[in-house]
């Protein structure tokens, strides 16, 4: 179990900022990695930061602290704020604590607790994602899909096969954002234009892969295997 929370701090007013960095040094939980005064250059460095917990102000010229925090995939979020209004939106984007200002160290050690029990909490296995699509906003459950392809009608949407046949419009999402979501070890993309589901193969060679599902006409579905993706599809198939 871990005793200490890598931590970065952020404020875009300076004695703020100090007066954060000396409560957070007196709390024996936290290891502080860097503090920042702008917003934008900690998104900047984030890819080379290694940390478990944003300490944050909201307020702040360029990009405010929700919508940095919404950013910051799966990385715990505790704001110090002197307003009260984004309370309900801090929560929105499962913000582990929401603290107004003036900060005590008392308030901020709390915070800090939940966020270690947060962190060291069994993640849950989740077993769906949650999509804008051509019926709304979905929860698409791992299990019902076959294959992802970019739509025909607009690129920057990808069409789902579902396990019952029917088809579902993904809106604007990359391929990119869609395997973060999906279980690596059960999905690959196997071109530049589709994903599929390993448990929805039926045979493959060296350049094709047939799925179980069939077209109206009878035949199986059949995916080209392309060279940039078939090192990965073959490490899947033989886990």
């Amino acid at each position: 179990m871990n005793t200490k929370l890598k931590c970065l701090l952020l404020d875009d007013e300076l004695p703020g900022l100090t007066y954060l960095k000396m409560l957070c040094e007196q709390i024996p939980a936290l290891e502080i990695v860097k503090a920042f005064n702008n917003p934008e250059k900690l998104l900047s460095e984030i890819p080379n930061l290694d940390f478990d917990l944003l300490i944050s102000d909201i307020e702040m010229p360029g990009i405010d602290g929700l919508n940095l925090a919404s950013l910051l995939d799966g990385k715990l979020v505790v704001f110090c704020t002197a307003y009260k209004e984004y309370a309900a939106e801090a929560f929105n984007i499962d913000a582990v604590d929401y603290i107004t200002k003036p900060v005590k160290l008392e308030r901020l050690e709390k915070a800090v607790f939940k966020a270690l029990e947060q962190f060291n909490k069994p993640k849950a296995v989740k077993n769906f994602m949650h999509l804008n699509t051509n019926k709304g906003k979905t929860l698409l459950y791992f299990n019902q899909i076959q294959y992802i392809k970019t739509a025909t009608t607009d690129s920057r949407d990808k069409t789902v096969l579902l396990t019952d046949g029917s088809l579902l419009i993904l809106k604007n999402i990359n391929f990119d954002s869609l395997l973060k979501q999906l279980p690596d070890t059960h999905f690959c993309r196997v071109n530049k234009k589709e994903i599929i589901a390993m448990s929805a193969i039926q045979f493959f060679n060296h350049n094709e892969i047939v799925l179980h599902h069939q077209r109206k006409n009878g035949k199986n579905i059949t995916l080209s295997l392309s060279e940039t993706y078939r090192s990965d599809f073959l490490l899947k198939v033989k886990i």
